[in-house]
C-alpha cells in the first residue's frame, strides 16, 4: 500500500492565517515531520499523530525520513512555515524522491499545499511595500554558497528591486546582513525605507520602520524578515508604501496625481514598456552627470585613491535611481465648432510634443497629448498662444459639438460655449460626453452620446442614456422635445451635477440612469434592443 506525502505551508503561524486545506491535511496525516518550533506552532491542530521534530539545519534528514515513512504506507505531513515552496520543504522532498527514481504515476502520492509566505505576511504589516517588482533572497549560506548570494544581492540592488531578505541572521551567522547592507548602499540611498518584521502574526510580533543606513542598529535575527524598498518607496504615517509604477501624470487644473488602478493597467500608462532604451539612456545620463561632478571636485588625494582602487580591482558605483517620469496630459482642439487646424497650430503641436511625447487623435474631435515634462505651465502657455481649446484628460465632462455646417447654422453655438464655460473639464464618476448638433440632421451623432441635445425648429430636443460602446450600443432615449433655448443650459447643468453627486465611481451615465430611474425629472425607459446579443469582451 502506497502512502502519501503532504508538504504543507501553514503561513506565518497564527491559526487564522492557516488555509482550510492545510488544516484538513494535518488532520488526515498519520505522522507530522518538521522543525520543532514549527511543530509547536500548530500544536493546537494536532490530535494523535506521531511527531518527528528535528533542529534548524536538519532539513535534508527530515525530507529523507518523510519519504521513507510514506513509502512504508503512511500519510506524512511535512510542515513549513510560510509557503512550503518558498525556502520550504517542497523542493527537498522532490529532490529526495528523484534520487530514488520516483515517478508521479507509480510512486507515492505527493501534494504541495500553499501557504502565506513571509514576504506577503510581513508586507501586510508594513503597509504596501511590495507593490512593484520584488525579489526574495535568503541570506542563509547553509545550502547556497555565499559568493552566489552576493551576486544576487548585487543584481537586485542594481535593478531597483524591492528586496525581502529571509534568514538574515543567526547566532553563528552575523556578517551576512552586514554585507547585504554594504552592497545595497552602493546603489541605494542611505535613507531608503526598510521594514523589519519579527514573528509576523505570532505572540511576539515586532514591527520596526527604519532606513538602510540605520537598519543594523535594530535587533535582527532568524525570525526577522527584512524588507528593503526601491528608489520610489516612501514612509507615510508609519506605513511603508511602494508606488505601483514609476510614473506620475498631470492634466489641466490638477496637481501631480497617481493613476487610478484601472488606468495603470492600460498600455499607454506605461510607455517605457515599449521603449526601454530611452529609460536606460536617462539613467545612464544621470550616472554620467554624477561622475562628471566627481571629476570636477576631484583632489589629488581623491585621484590617488581612485587609482589605488583600480589597481586593487575595486570600483565604486553610482547610486541607481529610477527617475519618476512626469507625463503632462492634455486634449487640444481648434475650438468647439471649429474643426480646422492651422499650420501654426500643427507646428506648435510638433514643437511641444517633441520626440519623446505622443499625439493621438481621438473620436472626440480632439488630439490627446502626452508630454514628458515637469513644467506643464510652459506647455499650456504655448498651446494657448496658438489659440487651442484645452481640455483635461480622464473622467471629466467633455463637449462633442458638430461644426454647425461650417458656422452657417450658428443659433446653438452660444449655448454650446456657455455649457463649456460652466461644465467643461469638470470631474465626473466616469467620462461624460455631451453631444451637440445644430440641426435636426444630427449628422455628428449627438444622440449617440451620454447626453445629446439637437437644435431643431428654434428649440432643443434632449436625449439621455445612450450606450456608447459594445455590440449592443444604442442611441439615447428622447426625454423632451422643444426645450426653450433659454432653459437648455440650466437643464443640462442640473443633469450633470446630479450625476456627479450620485453616480458611483466608474459608473457610466447610461448605467446610472438605469439605476436611479429618474434624472432631474426625466424618467428612464429601457430602449435596449430586445434581441439577444452575446457579450464580446475586449480582444474577442
Amino acid at each position: 500500500m502506497k502512502g502519501k506525502l503532504l508538504v504543507i505551508g501553514f503561513g506565518p503561524g497564527s491559526f487564522e492565517h492557516i488555509t482550510q486545506r492545510a488544516r484538513e491535511a494535518i488532520q488526515e496525516s498519520d505522522m507530522i515531520i518538521g522543525y520543532k518550533t514549527y511543530v509547536e506552532l500548530i500544536q493546537g491542530l494536532l490530535t494523535n499523530q506521531q511527531i518527528i521534530s528535528t533542529g534548524m539545519t536538519e532539513e535534508v534528514s527530515r525530507a529523507q525520513e518523510a519519504v521513507k515513512q510514506a513509502e512504508a504506507g503512511k500519510t506524512v505531513a511535512v510542515i513549513s512555515s510560510g509557503d512550503a515552496g518558498v525556502y520550504g520543504m517542497a523542493g527537498l522532498v522532490y529532490e529526495v524522491l528523484i534520487e530514488k527514481g520516483w515517478k508521479k504515476e507509480t510512486g507515492v502520492e505527493l501534494e504541495v499545499i500553499p501557504g502565506i509566505s513571509a514576504i506577503n505576511s510581513c508586507a501586510s504589516l508594513l503597509g504596501a511595500p511590495v507593490m512593484h517588482d520584488a525579489c526574495t533572497i535568503s541570506l542563509s549560506d547553509h545550502l547556497t554558497p555565499w559568493e552566489l548570494i552576493e551576486k544576487r544581492i548585487e543584481a537586485a540592488a542594481q535593478a531597483d528591486f524591492v528586496v525581502a531578505f529571509y534568514n538574515p541572521k543567526s547566532g553563528r551567522r552575523t556578517r551576512q546582513i552586514v554585507e547585504a547592507q554594504r552592497i545595497l548602499l552602493k546603489y541605494r540611498s542611505p535613507d531608503t525605507p526598510v521594514g523589519l518584521v519579527k514573528s509576523a502574526y505570532r505572540d511576539r510580533e515586532e514591527v520596526v520602520m527604519t532606513n538602510l543606513k540605520d537598519m543594523l542598529n535594530h535587533e535582527i535575527g532568524m525570525l526577522t524578515t527584512v524588507v528593503v524598498g526601491n528608489s520610489s518607496t516612501f514612509f507615510y504615517d508609519d506605513l511603508m508604501i511602494t508606488p505601483r509604477g514609476y510614473q506620475r501624470k498631470y492634466t489641466l487644473n490638477q496637481t501631480e496625481q497617481p493613476l487610478r488602478p484601472h488606468q495603470r493597467l492600460r498600455k499607454e500608462a506605461e510607455p517605457w514598456a515599449l521603449d526601454q532604451e530611452e529609460t536606460v539612456k536617462q539613467t545612464g545620463s544621470a550616472i554620467e552627470a554624477v561622475q562628471n561632478t566627481r571629476e570636477e571636485k576631484a583632489t589629488s588625494r581623491a585621484l590617488a585613491e581612485e587609482a589605488l582602487q583600480a589597481i586593487l580591482g575595486e570600483t565604486t558605483s553610482a547610486v541607481v535611481h529610477q527617475p519618476i517620469q512626469s507625463i503632462f496630459e492634455v486634449a487640444v482642439s481648434p475650438g468647439l465648432a471649429n474643426k480646422k487646424f492651422t499650420p501654426v497650430q500643427m507646428t506648435t503641436l510638433a514643437e511641444v510634443v517633441g520626440e519623446k511625447g505622443m499625439m493621438e487623435y481621438t473620436p472626440d474631435h480632439q488630439i490627446k497629448l502626452q508630454i514628458p515634462t515637469a513644467q506643464p505651465d510652459v506647455i499650456i502657455k504655448k498651446l494657448q498662444a496658438a489659440s487651442f481649446l484645452l481640455s483635461p484628460v480622464g473622467d471629466v465632462f467633455t463637449i462633442k459639438a458638430c461644426d454647425f455646417c461650417d458656422g452657417e447654422k450658428s443659433d446653438a453655438i452660444p449655448h454650446t460655449e456657455e455649457l463649456q464655460k460652466r461644465l467643461g473639464g469638470m470631474d465626473m464618476p466616469k467620462e461624460l460626453k455631451l453631444g451637440i448638433n445644430g440641426c435636426g440632421m444630427a449628422c455628428y451623432g449627438a444622440v449617440q452620446e451620454d447626453i445629446g441635445i439637437v437644435y431643431r425648429k428654434g428649440a432643443f430636443d434632449l436625449f439621455l442614456g445612450a450606450k456608447t460602446v459594445g455590440r449592443n450600443a444604442h442611441s439615447g432615449q428622447i426625454v423632451a422635445e422643444g426645450i426653450a433655448p433659454d432653459d437648455i443650459v440650466e437643464i443640462v447643468e442640473n443633469i450633470v451635477h446630479e450625476y456627479k453627486e450620485k453616480g458611483h465611481p466608474n459608473e457610466r451615465f447610461h448605467k446610472f440612469f438605469k439605476r436611479v430611474k429618474n434624472v432631474y425629472g426625466f424618467d428612464y425607459q429601457d430602449i435596449t434592443p430586445k434581441i439577444k446579443v452575446e457579450p464580446a469582451p475586449c480582444g474577442d
